[in-house]
């Protein structure tokens, strides 16, 4: 079923980009380093990724996406 598919590939986005969140943004006084922009740029790209698949699937995508 390509509704089951579409569900497994959007939880498998979302399982990859879960462990760089928390490292997504500098701590502290840290200054954002290219890995922090890339990190970013993932994350950004995941969760546009994951709001067209919802969207296909008939399925708002809450704004915090």
């Amino acid at each position: 079923d390509v509704y089951k598919r579409q569900a497994r590939h959007l939880l498998a986005v979302a399982d990859a980009a879960m462990p760089l969140l928390p490292a997504v943004l500098p701590l502290g006084e840290e200054k954002p380093s290219a890995a922090h922009r890339a990190r970013l740029a993932l994350a950004e790209a995941a969760g546009t990724v994951l709001a067209g698949g919802l969207s296909l699937l008939g399925i708002d995508a809450p704004d915090h996406l």
